[in-house]
């Protein structure tokens, strides 16, 4: 049988809930909206503005990503002002309710937010956003078209690469391979297609120049073995755009760029920002509890979400800064990631203390 202490907690926990999943789909339909007017300009033929429509509604676990820490934040406001505005926290309050337990009741909630998205974010968004890449390829360029991306570089020994696009049957495209002695080039190689067969690559329609001190030679040839360590799975993710890969995806790809002696900060970035997105929402939770309990608790509602999206876009426009200054400084990304959140969740346990 059910508490009163345990009612409290289910009551404050499926107020915050409702809340955060109103505002969840209130966010993804007015990204959806402004997405498809943007897009309608992209429609041609055979790919019509349904197909656009389609291909929006495809990318949505990955929108529902991006948005989840806004959602928690905006709902944890609203759920918590609502109960605010009605008396019911006062009233808990002078029942003996203490503050950290009507906390605990607001990070329930908050805990499944973090399960699911975490779980949208390792097994879903990934292969719905390559999915859905694919398909818009397919549907505008005709069957084939099945390239994940376009364009990148890659190092390997003394060689720097240049990959054109990757298409889903493990067929590399436009490769272009620099080969260097010392920092002297000696030697370029053009292949139209590099073919993926039996665990060995096969390039085809190839050109190779040698450059010399005194002169060049050129060589072409209808096919030629390509000996190289690269995997279709490690190119895929070299040209997939880093911020829809999964975390494992990005701990592997950050572990390989390492291994081949390049930076991995971007990769690492993304890992950390998935990895750490259980405490980057509880420290959300805990700036707008601190905006309900402390200096905006007698505001209207309104204006309690509007400094939760101000605090939102200044948290979030923090990370994007410190990303590029752990590169510049040398600093692990991992402290791009947790200075912000760590700094809000300081904050509004300050505010929570003082008005608690």
């Amino acid at each position: 049988m059910l508490t009163i202490a345990d009612r409290l907690d289910r009551y404050i926990a499926r107020n915050v809930l409702v809340a955060i999943i109103v505002v969840q789909i209130v966010l993804l339909g007015l990204d959806l909206t402004i997405a498809y007017i943007g897009d309608l300009g992209h429609v041609e033929a055979g790919y019509s503005a349904f197909d656009v429509l389609l291909y929006l509604f495809m990318r949505m676990p990955w929108r529902f990503y991006q948005y989840a820490p806004v959602a928690v934040l905006i709902g944890a406001l609203i759920g918590l002002g609502g109960m605010a505005s009605s008396n019911e926290l006062t009233v808990m309050r002078v029942a003996g309710r203490s503050l950290t337990r009507i906390l605990w009741g607001v990070m329930k909630p908050v805990l499944l937010v973090v399960v699911v998205v975490l779980l949208v974010a390792e097994y879903i968004s990934p292969r719905t956003e390559q999915f859905a890449e694919a398909w818009r390829l397919e549907k505008r360029q005709g069957e084939g078209a099945l390239m994940v991306s376009r364009s990148g570089w890659q190092f390997e020994g003394d060689s720097i690469y240049r990959f054109g696009a990757i298409r889903a049957d493990n067929v590399v495209l436009d490769l272009t391979r620099y080969r260097f002695e010392g920092q002297r080039l000696t030697e370029t190689l053009y292949a139209e297609r590099g073919v993926w067969e039996q665990g060995s690559w096969t390039l085809e329609n190839v050109s190779i120049t040698r450059l010399s001190d005194t002169r060049t030679q050129s060589e072409q040839h209808a096919g030629m073995e390509w000996d190289t360590a690269f995997t279709p799975m490690q190119l895929e993710r070299l040209l997939r755009s880093i911020e829809s890969q999964a975390p494992s995806e990005l701990w592997d790809y950050a572990q390989f760029l390492q291994a081949q002696g390049l930076q991995a900060d971007q990769p690492l970035l993304h890992f950390w920002q998935k990895m750490l997105m259980p405490l980057t929402m509880a420290s959300l939770v805990l700036i707008a509890a601190s905006f309900v309990f402390g200096p905006l608790r007698t505001v209207a509602a309104g204006t309690r979400v509007f400094y939760g999206v101000v605090t939102g876009l200044v948290f979030k426009y923090t990370q994007d800064l410190l990303a590029p200054a752990s590169t510049i400084f040398g600093f692990s990304p991992a402290w791009a990631v947790l200075v912000p959140t760590l700094s809000v969740a300081l904050v509004g346990l300050y505010l929570l203390r003082r008005n608690g």
